[in-house]
């Protein structure tokens, strides 16, 4: 038989057959576990009461399920991000043609890696201060312009502007990002910097107010709103933030430099704006009570003004007392009159007696003798003073020609004094110039004897002979001379030219010295070119 009939005779299973085949398979091999792993994509109970989620490695991933009467018996319950030790039954689920996991107990295992580096970072900007509550600023009443960086293709910009729509409609600017992977991070700090470096009245408005938002996911959905360089941006945005990233159980770094936290993008919505409709009806409330308020303080006024006015007496009456108080004085009006020119008239007679033409003369003379008598203490008090003025001057010219005597000494003694310090000086500065020249002289000589010393010069006024090849490098071993090389040789009274004729063979063996003759010194260093000359 051969293999294509023996597959031709295999028998058939229906999708459902084999898939059963398969979860016996696994359940029977398998049985109870014990799985280590970090728990990813939990995102609380189902609406049945069932907890569906995964377990994972740094390289594979296993689901997992917890039955509603399980969970509610479990002492310790799931958490994203922690690592754990389940145990449960390994087994498949058809539907998906998958395996998994049905937990039956869990205990933690340690903080899963994601989560330490998360909390471990947040202390770090904590410390900073970039999470104090005195950064935080107020949200806007109304903003005018909302930015909002988030994807461009996801739903979380359809539910916002859905949102917005339905409460007070606003102009929106988006500023499209990456939300998740390689480089998101860097792109939605950018946003946030790029809104805030708007200027204000450009041909882009700048928003009152920013939104920065994501749908749920799991944890490494969700990071790059965990990287120091998002939560920087947002901690230095001046304009003010709401962060609306995940769901309500998830919680990122940006929430906590964040000026509000929305749990859903869709709250973050309802906080950016109030309802207008809601505000139509408060306004119309207010105008239909200020309204009766106003009626009220007619009305009240009104009243007022009736009390008033019934208080009040008649015009008649008011006046009928005034009027009986003038017709009293207009009755003694002549009479007073004649009395009170009676009285001036008898003023003015007393003093017309008085004022007679001997009383005057007497005034007159009395006068005179206060005149004369204050002319003469007037010319007595000008002469004392001019006396002593006289010789305040004269005293004061005494001192000043003292003083101007002094003053000319001692400012002479200043000047011998000056002028001797500046011979004492000028003696000093010579004697110290002539010092330094003669160190400066004995310097330059040191110097030039060092330099003749040690100058390859010397070395060949004694005897020796500097060689150089065509590019005039100095030659350090016959080895480097091949054939027919031209070399340049250089004495002490001159320089001659030679060409190498033995080969490289020869010119060793003849560089080998002597036995009994002493070994030439090998160069210490390279020659410098023609023009630099040294001793070695």
């Amino acid at each position: 038989m051969t293999a294509a009939e023996a597959l031709i005779n295999a028998p058939e299973f229906t999708v459902s057959e084999l898939s059963s085949a398969l979860k016996r398979t696994v359940e029977d091999a398998y049985g109870h576990v014990r799985v280590r792993g970090e728990i990813s994509g939990f995102r609380g109970a189902h609406s049945s009461g069932h907890c569906y989620f995964a377990l994972k490695d740094e390289n594979a991933k296993i689901e997992a399920v917890i039955w509603k009467g399980v969970h509610g018996r479990m002492r310790f319950k799931p958490q994203e991000g922690l690592e754990v030790i389940a145990t449960g039954r390994l087994t498949t689920y058809p539907g998906s043609s998958k395996y998994q996991i049905v937990i039956e107990a869990l205990e933690p295992a340690g903080v899963g890696a994601l989560m330490a580096l998360m909390e471990e970072r947040k202390r770090k900007l904590a410390a900073e201060g970039l999470f104090d509550e005195a950064r935080k600023q107020l949200l806007p009443w109304l903003p005018e312009v909302i930015g909002v960086v988030t994807s461009p293709t996801g739903a979380v910009i359809r539910d916002i502007l859905h949102r917005l729509q339905d409460r007070f409609p606003r102009r929106v600017l988006v500023w499209p990002v990456r939300v998740q992977g390689e480089g998101s991070a860097e792109q939605i700090a950018a946003a946030i910097r790029g809104f805030n470096a708007l200027p204000e009245g450009g041909r882009i408005p700048r928003p009152d107010l920013l939104i920065v938002a994501r749908g749920g996911g799991s944890l490494e959905d969700l990071w790059s709103f965990n990287e120091e360089i998002v939560i920087r941006a947002a901690a230095d945005s001046m304009i003010p933030l709401i962060s609306a990233v995940g769901h309500e159980t998830d919680i990122t770094l940006i929430d906590f430099a964040a000026d509000k936290r929305a749990p859903t993008p869709t709250a973050a919505a309802e906080m950016a704006v109030p309802v207008r409709a809601e505000l139509f009806v408060e306004v119309s409330t207010f105008a239909r009570r200020v309204l009766v308020c106003w009626q009220r303080g007619q009305e009240g006024r009104r009243n007022e003004l009736r009390a008033a006015a019934r208080a009040l007496p008649a015009a008649g009456e008011l006046l009928a007392i005034p009027r009986q108080r003038l017709d009293g004085a207009a009755s003694s009006l002549p009479r007073a009159l004649k009395a009170n020119t009676h009285a001036h008239f008898r003023r003015f007679a007393s003093a017309g007696a008085r004022l007679t033409l001997r009383v005057l003369r007497a005034q007159v003379a009395q006068a005179n003798q206060r005149l004369t008598a204050s002319g003469e203490r007037m010319a007595h008090a000008a002469g004392a003073l001019l006396r002593h003025r006289r010789d305040r001057y004269a005293g004061l010219a005494i001192r000043l020609k003292t003083s101007k005597l002094s003053n000319a000494n001692a400012q002479r003694q200043a000047i011998l004094r000056d002028r001797e310090c500046a011979l004492r000086l000028a003696e000093r500065a010579r004697r110290a110039l002539s010092t330094l020249m003669q160190r400066q002289q004995a310097r330059v000589g040191h110097s030039g004897q060092l330099l003749a010393a040690l100058s390859y010069r010397g070395v060949l006024a004694r005897g020796f002979a500097l060689v150089r090849d065509e590019q005039g490098f100095a030659v350090r071993a016959a080895a480097a001379i091949g054939p027919g090389a031209r070399l340049n040789l250089e004495f002490a009274d001159g320089r001659v030219a030679a060409t190498a004729d033995a080969d490289r063979a020869a010119a060793v063996h003849a560089a080998k010295p002597v036995a009994g003759e002493p070994k030439p010194a090998a160069p210490k260093r390279t020659v410098k070119p023609a023009g630099q000359g040294s001793l070695f």
